[in-house]
């Protein structure tokens, strides 16, 4: 079966990893952007991590990356295995 078969793949792992945190830093940016009509990271702080916030923050990161980097490199890694690549 193809789904086990990325999903023991270390290669699948890594590309998880590393997709998620690109999409934390680029959508954490963004929204910092959008919000506050710039790069204002003492207003992000304050708004985002003070007063005990950080641990919702870090777990909703967290979960984001995950199911964003699992969606993505699946997808890649499905294609590269169905086309015949290694």
């Amino acid at each position: 079966m193809l789904f086990q078969k990325i999903f023991k793949l270390k290669a699948f792992w890594k590309s998880v990893l590393v997709l998620g945190m690109g999409f934390v830093i680029v959508y954490n940016l963004f929204t910092m952007f959008i919000e506050f009509g710039g790069f204002d990271f003492s207003g992000f702080y304050d708004k985002k991590l003070a007063d005990g916030k950080w641990i919702r923050f870090v777990l909703a990161s967290i979960f984001s990356a995950f199911v964003y980097g699992l969606i993505i490199a699946y997808g890649k890694f499905y294609m590269k295995l169905k086309n015949g690549e290694n």
